[in-house]
C-alpha cells in the first residue's frame, strides 16, 4: 500500500515470505577468565555455535590469545540476521592447547553463554557472565558481543604492513614484532580491526595482508582517525610496547599513491625522556588494494532501504560507536473480546482456556511476542481490549486496559500479557461490534506525539488479534491512512474460521489503500494473516510470516522522513598508550566509490 518505494509482490496465502536477511558483525572479548593453566595464562579461543532443527552448528572460531585472561579478539563473526526469526547462538570459550582447526576435544572449557541474535541486536553492547557445565557461574568471568550492521557496506580493502629497524626489546635475541590496528568511534572508544600474526626474532618485519570491510575499517568514513600500535610479543602476554602512530584511511591512500606511505613509530615516554628521540622504527604500508562492489555510492548502496537495514528499535546499530538515535520499539496488543468469539467457559469457543494446549490468540500472541520482546529495553508491553462490557458499570468500550488500570495498561513481558488477559475473561462480558479504529488512533496519537520530537526514537508496532471482520471499516481506513504518515505498523491475526476476504483490503498488497475520502496511505503498513492457514506451522514459522513485512516499513518510513540511524558501541582499548581524540574540527566524509588505488 505504498505509494513511494517499489512493492514486493505479495506471497500467496499461507506461504512464508522470503526473509530478508541483514549482514551483523558480532565482536568478541572475555574478561576475568579461569586460569587453566599452571605455568602462563590461558590462551583462549571462543567457538560460536548456531542451533539448528533443536542441534548446535559450529558456526566459525575466533584465533588464540596467547596468555591472556582479558582478551580482545580481532576475528569478527559476520552472519545473516532475521528480524522475524529467533537465532540462537552460543559462545564457547576454551583454553586451547592447539590449533584451532584440531577441534576442542583437548581443550579445557572455560565457561558458554547462550542468547538469541536478536538481544545481541536490541542491546547493541551485551555482557553476560560465562557458565560452567551444570549452570554453575565461571568464577568473575563475562563475555562481551558487540554488534554492528554492514548491510550495504559491501567495500572491502586489503592491507600489507612491514616495518622498519624497529626497537630491540629482547636481551638475548630481537623483538618478536607484532601490529594492531584500532579505528576510533565517536565517543572516542578504540575498537580493535586486526591484529597480526607475531613475527619471530626480527626488527623488521613484514606481516601477512589482510582483509577487512571498511565498515569494520573506518564506518565507511575515510577521515575517521585510525591507530596503528606495535608490540613485542612476550609468551606469558605481558607485551612490551614499542610504538604507535595515528593516521586515516584518506591519509592512507594518498601517500600509498605518492609512495610515501610510512610513518615514524612513536613511544611518547621514550619522546619524553630523550632529548634526541626521533622514533621506534618505521611503519610502511606496503601494499594497499581496493575491492568495491557495484552500487556503492559514498560507501553506502544507493538503495536507502539497505542502507538503513533492519528496523531500528528493530534495527542493527551502525558501526562508530556514540548514541543511538533509535531506542528500542514499542509493542502495543489489543485483543477482540466480541460475542462471536463464544462464551469462554465453553470447548468450542475462541477465548477458551485450554490448560494443556494454547488457543488461537494465546498462540498468536506468544510466536509474535517471542521476537518483539528481544527489542524491548523496558520488557513492558501494552494490552488492550475492545468489544466488551467491562466492569463496573458494564458499558462497551472498544479500547480498555485488560489489566484494568487505565493509567498503566502495560504489563511484564509477554507472560504478563497472558496472565492479564486469562484474569480479564472472567470479568468482562463478552458484546460488540468489533471496532478496531479507535485502537488505532490511540496508538497513532502515541506515534504522532513521538514523530513531534524531532527523532521519532521509538517504532510502534499494533498486533491487533480479531476473530472477524471489522465493523467500523471505513473509520477503520481512515485510521490507517492517517497512520501511514507516522512511526507504527500493524499486524493483524484473523484466529477462527471466519470468512476473512474483506480484511485483505485493509493489506495494501494488491492495491494502495485509500480512505474513504479517496486520500491514499502514504505507505503500506498493515498486514494480514489468516491465522488458519498457518495453523499447523511452529510458532517460529508463524512468527516470521507475521512479521515479515516489519522491517521494511520501518526502514520506508526513517527513509521518508530522512532520519538515518546513528552509532553503537566498541570494545575500548584495554592496553597501550593513553588513548587520544581524533583530530579537531574533522568532519567525517564518506568512502567515495571511487576509492583511488594504483
Amino acid at each position: 500500500m505504498s505509494a513511494g518505494p517499489e512493492r514486493r509482490a505479495a506471497a500467496p496465502p499461507g506461504v512464508l515470505p522470503a526473509p530478508r536477511a541483514s549482514k551483523v558483525e558480532l565482536r568478541l572479548s572475555c574478561r576475568h577468565l579461569l586460569d587453566r593453566d599452571p605455568l602462563t595464562k590461558s590462551d583462549p579461543s571462543v567457538v560460536l555455535l548456531l542451533q539448528s532443527q533443536s542441534q548446535w552448528v559450529q558456526v566459525d572460531r575466533t584465533e588464540v590469545v596467547r596468555s591472556s585472561l582479558h582478551p580482545v579478539f580481532s576475528k569478527v563473526f559476520t552472519l545473516d540476521y532475521y528480524f522475524e526469526e529467533v537465532q540462537k547462538l552460543r559462545f564457547e570459550v576454551y583454553d586451547t592447547h592447539g590449533p584451532c582447526s584440531l577441534g576442542c576435544q583437548d581443550d579445557d572449557f572455560l565457561g558458554g553463554m547462550e542468547c538469541t541474535l536478536g538481544q545481541i541486536v536490541a542491546q547493541k553492547k551485551m555482557t553476560r557472565a560465562l557458565l560452567l557445565k551444570f549452570g554453575r557461574n565461571a568464577g568473575k568471568s563475562t563475555i562481551t558481543v558487540i554488534a554492528e550492521d554492514i548491510s550495504g557496506n559491501n567495500g572491502y580493502v586489503e592491507l600489507s604492513f612491514r616495518a622498519r629497524k624497529l626497537d630491540d626489546k629482547d636481551l638475548f635475541s630481537k623483538s618478536d614484532p607484532f601490529l594492531e590496528l584500532y579505528r576510533v568511534n565517536d565517543d572516542q572508544s578504540e575498537q580493535l580491526v586486526y591484529r597480526t600474526e607475531v613475527v619471530k626474532n626480527d626488527l623488521s618485519p613484514v606481516w601477512e595482508p589482510f582483509k577487512v570491510s571498511l565498515c569494520n575499517l573506518c564506518c565507511c568514513e575515510e577521515t575517521r582517525p585510525l591507530k596503528c600500535l606495535v608490540w613485542d610479543h612476550d609468551s606469558r602476554g605481558k607485551h612490551d610496547f614499542i610504538g604507535e602512530f595515528s593516521t586515516t584511511f584518506e591519509e592512507m591512500q594518498k601517500a600509498f599513491r605518492e609512495h610515501q606511505a610510512q610513518w615514524d613509530c612513536v613511544n611518547a615516554k621514550y619522546k619524553q625522556k630523550k632529548r634526541h628521540y626521533k622514533n621506534s622504527g618505521v611503519v610502511i604500508l606496503a601494499d594497499l588494494k581496493g575491492s568495491l562492489v557495484p552500487g556503492l555510492h559514498h560507501g553506502r548502496l544507493s538503495d536507502p532501504l539497505h542502507e538503513l537495514g533492519p528496523p531500528a528499535g528493530f534495527w542493527v546499530p551502525p558501526a562508530g560507536g556514540g548514541a543511538s538515535a533509535q531506542e528500542p520499539g514499542s509493542l502495543q496488543v489489543a485483543i477482540d473480546f466480541t460475542a462471536s468469539n463464544g462464551d469462554p467457559r465453553n470447548s468450542c469457543s475462541l477465548h477458551y482456556i485450554n490448560p494443556f494446549q494454547p488457543n488461537e490468540y494465546l498462540q498468536a500472541l506468544l510466536a509474535v511476542g517471542e521476537i518483539c520482546q528481544d527489542y524491548d529495553s523496558d520488557k513492558r508491553f501494552s494490552a488492550l481490549g475492545f468489544g466488551a462490557r467491562i466492569p463496573p458499570k458494564y458499558e462497551v468500550s472498544h479500547d480498555f486496559a485488560i489489566n484494568f488500570n487505565p493509567e498503566d495498561d502495560e504489563c511484564e513481558g509477554i507472560q504478563g500479557v497472558v496472565e492479564a488477559y486469562q484474569n480479564c475473561l472472567p470479568r468482562v462480558q463478552l458484546y460488540g461490534p468489533t471496532n478496531v479504529a479507535p485502537i488505532i488512533s490511540k496508538v497513532a496519537r502515541m506515534a504522532a506525539a513521538e514523530e513531534r520530537s524531532g527523532e521519532a526514537s521509538q517504532y510502534y508496532i499494533l498486533l491487533v488479534l480479531t476473530d472477524g471482520v471489522v465493523t467500523d471499516m471505513a473509520d477503520t481506513r481512515e485510521a490507517i491512512v492517517r497512520a501511514s504518515h507516522l512511526p507504527m505498523s500493524i499486524i493483524i491475526v484473523g484466529v477462527g474460521n471466519a470468512d476473512f476476504t474483506d480484511m485483505q483490503t485493509l493489506d495494501g498488497d494488491d492495491g494502495v489503500l485509500r480512505s474513504p475520502r479517496g486520500e491514499p496511505a502514504l505507505r503500506d503498513i498493515v498486514q494480514f494473516v489468516p491465522f488458519r492457514e498457518l495453523k499447523s506451522a511452529s510458532p517460529a514459522a508463524l512468527a516470521k510470516c507475521v512479521l515479515a513485512e516489519v522491517p521494511r516499513q520501518l526502514v520506508e518510513y526513517y527513509s521518508y522522513r530522512e532520519l538515518p540511524p546513528r552509532g553503537g558501541g566498541a570494545h575500548d582499548r584495554e592496553a597501550g598508550p593513553p588513548e587520544t581524540a581524533g583530530p579537531p574540527g574533522v568532519q567525517p566524509r564518506s568512502v567515495a566509490s571511487t576509492l583511488e588505488v594504483p
